[in-house]
C-alpha cells in the first residue's frame, strides 16, 4: 500500500476517532484517549477521569470506553471500511482496552446509515417524557440491538419498574451521604466554560412527584430550579451480560450505545439511572440471580423533547502522539 494511501486512510480514521468522542459517559467525563496507528486505531481508558466515588473498580469507565469503542466501530463502517476488533490486546498495557484494525473496503448499507445518522442527535434528556407507552416493535428492536451486541435487554413490567425505582431512590439517598460524593459532582459540573461534565442547562429539571430518581447534576448550583410533574409510569429498561468482568463491561458499553442509537433512530429519548447499579447490595437485586446474568445499566426510554449536546474535548486533548 502506498504512503498517500496509508496518510488518506489516517485521515478517515482521526475523523472516525471525533465521531466516537460524541459517545456517552458517566458525568459526561469522556473517559478515553486514542492512537491512530498505520491501519488500527487503538482505544485507550484514561483512568484519571474515572470517579472514585460511583465507580471505585472502573466498571463504569469500561462501560463509556466501550460505547465509544462502538461509535468507533459504525464510524469506520460509514467511512466504507470493514474492521476487526480486540479486546485488551496487550497484557503490559492494561489501559489499552481495544484495538480497532481496518481490514478491506466494504458497501455502506442502509442499516449503517440509519444508525450512523442517529450518532449526532442521540443526547441524555433528564426531562419529563410523554405519557405514551413505547410500541412492542420498537422495544424488540431495541433488544436486538443489546443482542448484536452479546448483552440482554429486559424490559421491566409495571410491577418490576415501581420496584427498581424505589431501589434506585433508596440507591441515590445512599450515594449522596457517601464521602467525597459532593465533591466528586462538583468536579463535574463546575460553572463556567468547560469541555466535559454536566452544565447546569442539561440537568432538567426537578420531578415534583419525586417519582423518578434522576440525578440531580444542579444540586450544587445554588440557583432556583423549576419543578415538573414527570410521567408516572416511565418505562425502564435493564441491561445486563452474562459476565462482570472489565471485557463483559466493555461489551456492555458497546450493547449500550447500540441500544441508544437504536432508540434515537426510533424517535426515543434515554436517560441512564445509574444509581441502582452503583451500590453493589442494591445492583444485586435488579435481576432474578437464578437468570445468571449481571445488570450493568438502567435506562429509562420514552418520547421526549429534543435535547442539547453536552460539550465534548478537543479532539487533539485524546489524542495519543
Amino acid at each position: 500500500m502506498t504512503t498517500t494511501t496509508v496518510s488518506s486512510l489516517r485521515s478517515v480514521l482521526t475523523g472516525c476517532v471525533r465521531t466516537a468522542t460524541a459517545a456517552p459517559s458517566l458525568h459526561n467525563s469522556q473517559p478515553w484517549r486514542f492512537r491512530v496507528r498505520g491501519f488500527a486505531v487503538d482505544v485507550y481508558a484514561d483512568p484519571a477521569r474515572r470517579l472514585r466515588v460511583l465507580d471505585p473498580h472502573g466498571r463504569e469507565l469500561m462501560i463509556s470506553v466501550g460505547a465509544a469503542l462502538f461509535t468507533l466501530r459504525l464510524a469506520i463502517r460509514l467511512a466504507g471500511y470493514r474492521s476487526d476488533m480486540r479486546l485488551f490486546p496487550d497484557p503490559d498495557e492494561p489501559d489499552l482496552v481495544a484495538r480497532v484494525t481496518t481490514t478491506h473496503p466494504a458497501r455502506v448499507t442502509p442499516a449503517v446509515e440509519a444508525l450512523a445518522a442517529a450518532i449526532a442527535h442521540r443526547h441524555t434528556n433528564r426531562s419529563p417524557f410523554a405519557r405514551v407507552s413505547v410500541p412492542e416493535d420498537v422495544l424488540d428492536h431495541l433488544r436486538d440491538a443489546a443482542r448484536w451486541e452479546s448483552a440482554v435487554l429486559a424490559v421491566a413490567n409495571v410491577a418490576g419498574s415501581d420496584a427498581i425505582l424505589g431501589m434506585a431512590r433508596s440507591a441515590d439517598r445512599w450515594l449522596r451521604g457517601q464521602p467525597g460524593y459532593r465533591t466528586e459532582l462538583a468536579r463535574w459540573t463546575a460553572p463556567g466554560i468547560r469541555h466535559d461534565g454536566v452544565p447546569l442547562w442539561a440537568a432538567g429539571p426537578r420531578d415534583a412527584l419525586e417519582t423518578v430518581p434522576i440525578r440531580d447534576f444542579g444540586e450544587l448550583s445554588g440557583l432556583p430550579r423549576r419543578d415538573e410533574k414527570f410521567e408516572p409510569y416511565p418505562t425502564i429498561v435493564v441491561l445486563a451480560t452474562a459476565g462482570d468482568r472489565p471485557p463483559d463491561w466493555v461489551r456492555a458499553g458497546q450493547a449500550l450505545q447500540r441500544v441508544l442509537l437504536a432508540a434515537t433512530w426510533n424517535g426515543l429519548a434515554t436517560t441512564p439511572i445509574s444509581q441502582p447499579v452503583e451500590v453493589p447490595a442494591v445492583r444485586r437485586r435488579l435481576l432474578d440471580p437464578a437468570a445468571g446474568l449481571s445488570v450493568q445499566l438502567v435506562l429509562r426510554i420514552g418520547y421526549g423533547k429534543v435535547a442539547d449536546a453536552t460539550p465534548r474535548r478537543r479532539l487533539a486533548d485524546m489524542l495519543v502522539p
